[in-house]
C-alpha cells in the first residue's frame, strides 16, 4: 500500500484540541478541578504528567500550550541529547525577547539522566520555559528531586472501557465514515472486544481501527465481523508490564498481598498476569519462596518445602510445564495458615544485633579447643541439653549479659505455631525467668 506524504495516523487526526473533547481523566479535567481551571484560564505552570501509554499525556500538553497561546516545543528523551536541549532553550530565549512564551514538552522524561534533567532547572527558574514532562514511570524514583520540586505532578489513569467506546464511536463517525456518511456495521459486543484489548490505551485502540480499515473488504455496507475482529486482535490484551518499571513492582506487590490475604483466586490471577507479561519465572519462584517464609513461616513449615519443590520443578521443566508447579505453590500458600512471627522475630533480633554487636559471648557458651582456653573458663559449667530431663537445661542462659530473658519470637495462634507456643510457654515456665516482651 502506498502511503501519501501527508498521511497522518488516526490517533493524530483524532487528537482532541479542546477540554470538552478530551476523553477520560475526569479526576483532573472535570470543571472545578485545579488542572482543568488552570488550562481553561490559560494559567501556565510546569508539570509532570505520569500515566500509562495512550492516556493523553502528549495531547494534554499540546492543549495546554494552545489554550495559553504558547509555542509548543517538543523533545523526545529517547531521541534527543544535550545539543537538542540547548537548541530548544535558545529558541525559547529568542521568543522571550519578543514576549512569546514557550512550553517545552519532554516525552519519556525519565530516560534523561541527572545532568540532562538538571539542564532545564535554571530556565524553569528564570521563566524562559514552562516545562511539561511526560513519563510512564514513577517520578519519585526516576526524576531528580530538584526538577520535581519545580513542577506539579499529575497522575493520569488508564482510560476505562466506556471512554474507549466513546473514542471508537467518534473515530467511526468522523474519520472512518464513507464520503456519503455511511458508518461501519460494528456490533456492540465486538466494540467491547476492541476496548478491552486496548488495555486502557486509546492510541492502541485507534491502531486496531486502522488495521481493521486496511483489512475491511470492499462492500456497500462494511461489517466488522467476528472473524475480522479475531484477526485484528490476534495476540490478545496488551499487558502493561515492564520488567524494570512501575507496573512490574505493582503486580508483584499485588501477588504477595493476595497470598498474604489468603485469596487463592486473586493470587493465581496476579501470578498469571506476570507470566503473560513475560516475567522471568525464576524471579517469580524466588519471590514465592520468600512469601513462604515471610507470611506462612512455622504456621505450616510444609509451605517452604513446597515452594522450593515448585522452583525445582520450574527449573527442570521450563515453560509452560513448570508454570503449573508455581501455580500449585501459590494456591497452597494462599490457603495455608499465616504467620509472620519468624519474620518479625528475625527483624527484631537483627536490629538488636546491629545495636549490641560488641557484647561478649558468655564464657560457658564459648568453644574450648585448647588447655589455655579451658583454663580461662571457656565452656565451663555448660550444661549439655541432651543430658538434662526432657533434653532441656532449665534456667540455662544463652543470650549475652544484659539481654537475658529477651523474647523476639512470638508464635501466632494459627497452624503448627499453636503447638510451638504451648511448648515455649512450658519451657520458659520451667526456667522461671520472667521474660521481657520487647526488644528495646
Amino acid at each position: 500500500m502506498t502511503v501519501s506524504s501527508d498521511y497522518r495516523p488516526l490517533a493524530d487526526r483524532l487528537r482532541p484540541t479542546r477540554l470538552d473533547e478530551f476523553c477520560g481523566q475526569r479526576h483532573l479535567l472535570a470543571p472545578g478541578k485545579p488542572l482543568y481551571e488552570a488550562v481553561r484560564s490559560a494559567r501556565l505552570h510546569s508539570m509532570i504528567l505520569w500515566g500509562p501509554p495512550g492516556t493523553g499525556k502528549t495531547t494534554l500538553a499540546r492543549m495546554v500550550a494552545q489554550q495559553a497561546d504558547a509555542e509548543f516545543e517538543p523533545l523526545s528523551a529517547v531521541l534527543s541529547g544535550v545539543k537538542d536541549i540547548r537548541d530548544a532553550i535558545a529558541r525559547a530565549q529568542a521568543r522571550a525577547g519578543y514576549g512569546r512564551r514557550t512550553l517545552l514538552f519532554v516525552d519519556e522524561v525519565h530516560r534523561f539522566n541527572k545532568s540532562q534533567q538538571d539542564a532545564f532547572l535554571p530556565h524553569i527558574e528564570d521563566g524562559t520555559i514552562y516545562f511539561i514532562g511526560a513519563t510512564t514511570e514513577n517520578p519519585s524514583f526516576e526524576l531528580n528531586g530538584a526538577l520535581l520540586s519545580r513542577a506539579r505532578v499529575y497522575v493520569l489513569k488508564a482510560i476505562d472501557e466506556d471512554d474507549l467506546l466513546a473514542v471508537l464511536e467518534r473515530a467511526l463517525r468522523t474519520e472512518l465514515a464513507s464520503p456519503e456518511g455511511r458508518v461501519w456495521d460494528f456490533p456492540e459486543e465486538i466494540r467491547r472486544w476492541y476496548a478491552r484489548a486496548a488495555g486502557g490505551d486509546a492510541r492502541r485502540l485507534l491502531g486496531f481501527l486502522e488495521i481493521t480499515a486496511d483489512l475491511m473488504p470492499d462492500a456497500a455496507a462494511p461489517v466488522v465481523s467476528r472473524e475480522l475482529a479475531e484477526q485484528v486482535l490476534a495476540g490478545g490484551l496488551s499487558q502493561r508490564f515492564d520488567k524494570q518499571g512501575e507496573a512490574f513492582y505493582d503486580q508483584i506487590s499485588a501477588l504477595h498481598k493476595s497470598v498474604r490475604g489468603s485469596d487463592p483466586d486473586a493470587s493465581l490471577y496476579w501470578l498469571s498476569r506476570m507470566m503473560v507479561g513475560g516475567c522471568d519465572l525464576t524471579y517469580l519462584a524466588r519471590r514465592i519462596v520468600r512469601i513462604a517464609s515471610e507470611d506462612i513461616g512455622n504456621a505450616d513449615p510444609r509451605a517452604l518445602a513446597l515452594a522450593l519443590n515448585a522452583w525445582d520443578a520450574q527449573e527442570r521443566l521450563g515453560s509452560p510445564e513448570g508454570e503449573l508447579a508455581l501455580a500449585q505453590a501459590v494456591a497452597y500458600l494462599a490457603c495455608a495458615p499465616k504467620s509472620n512471627a519468624v519474620y518479625r522475630a528475625f527483624q527484631a533480633a537483627r536490629a538488636e544485633a546491629d545495636a549490641t554487636g560488641t557484647l561478649e559471648v558468655p564464657l560457658h557458651l564459648r568453644n574450648a579447643p585448647t588447655a589455655l582456653m579451658r583454663g580461662l573458663g571457656y565452656g565451663k559449667a555448660y550444661r549439655y541439653a541432651h543430658d538434662e530431663p526432657d533434653a532441656y537445661a532449665a534456667g540455662e542462659v544463652y543470650l549475652p549479659e544484659g539481654l537475658q530473658g529477651r523474647i523476639y519470637y512470638h508464635p501466632v495462634p494459627r497452624g503448627l505455631e499453636i503447638k510451638i507456643a504451648e511448648k515455649l510457654a512450658a519451657l520458659r515456665a520451667a526456667s522461671g525467668i520472667a521474660p521481657k516482651t520487647d526488644a528495646s
